[in-house]
């Protein structure tokens, strides 16, 4: 079985672009000011408490994120987790409790809030769709479509809720779509007609293209030494039966129906049973078990995260 795409669990990578986010939300509340609300009616000296509550029922990510937050902004606070990343709350349940600076923790209510809201809403998400093909040996998959700056902690929240981490970027996999074979096929095309020759490029066949791919990475140490994945995206059997030859690592089933998916797993033991199938395209809650239930190793959805709404998380003052 090829190595995976990259799992980012609570690495140094998602705590640095987490302290990124932070600054951001810094910026946008304070700009280069201060909360004035907080300053003109609260006293420096002043200090309080209060409980981060769920407000319903999910899957908790973004404490990890909240604590490092209030270290980024230097607040007087501290942070005592009541739940941890990946587990399943109800509605009231605690997840933190703040005490320190009155000020500090009405400055930075929002930003935690926010951070928390978001990634718990994902990995909230995440769960519904990984409860629902339980009953398959079918896993699944989040996508790059995600909030620009967010997407490590966005894919981090993706865990928390048990689902898989599809590539982190360009860099980390290689991915041969159909604009990719287009945009070769054109561009020879041009370059012929200039020339005044009526000759095609052979790169621009799906096959070709695994080739190259499987030829440019060898050729680099770095990249060969990752074990770095090689998939195609086809959408349609024919597609399918001709890359399958080339025994890619995974070939990307792009909008088939389930009727087609299940051919496709057919077609894929007959080659090769070790290439891993991946359906996606406007996979929805109510569809995931059926598409499951083709047999196909891996969905990726990207509602995880484009489409996942946040938690409903508040801050209830105790002291």
């Amino acid at each position: 079985m090829p190595q995976d795409f990259q799992q980012l669990d609570w690495t140094d990578l998602v705590k640095e672009d987490c302290r990124q986010i932070v600054r951001l939300a810094v910026r946008e509340d304070l700009d280069r000011g201060q909360d004035w609300t907080s300053v003109s009616l609260i006293s420096v000296e002043s200090r309080g408490g209060a409980t981060v509550v769920a407000r319903e029922q999910g899957v908790v990510a973004g404490l990890l994120a909240c604590q490092l937050a209030l270290q980024e902004m230097v607040a007087n606070i501290t942070w005592s987790p009541e739940a941890e990343d990946g587990d399943a709350v109800v509605a009231g349940q605690p997840l933190a409790r703040v005490e320190g600076s009155t000020r500090d923790i009405l400055t930075t209510e929002r930003i935690i809030l926010n951070l928390l809201g978001r990634l718990s809403g994902i990995a909230t998400l995440t769960r519904q769709y990984v409860d629902r093909v339980t009953a398959s040996h079918s896993k699944i998959y989040d996508t790059r479509k995600t909030t620009p700056g967010w997407r490590r902690l966005e894919k981090y929240a993706v865990r928390c809720g048990g689902g898989q981490n599809h590539r982190t970027g360009l860099f980390d996999a290689i991915l041969i779509k159909d604009n990719h074979l287009a945009s070769t096929a054109h561009r020879e095309t041009d370059n012929a007609e200039a020339e005044g020759v009526g000759k095609t490029n052979p790169c621009c066949t799906p096959v070709a293209a695994i080739e190259k791919a499987r030829a440019f990475i060898e050729a680099k140490d770095t990249l060969a030494n990752s074990g770095m994945v090689v998939q195609i995206e086809v959408d349609s059997l024919e597609q399918l039966s001709e890359v399958l030859v080339a025994t890619p690592d995974l070939v990307l089933l792009d909008n088939m129906s389930c009727d087609q998916l299940r051919q496709a797993v057919v077609m894929r033991d007959e080659v090769d049973a070790k290439i891993l199938l991946e359906a996606s395209g406007g996979v929805t809650l109510s569809t995931v078990s059926e598409i499951a239930a083709t047999g196909v190793d891996r969905i990726s959805v990207g509602a995880l995260t484009h489409s996942a709404r946040a938690l409903d998380v508040a801050l209830d003052w105790s002291m």
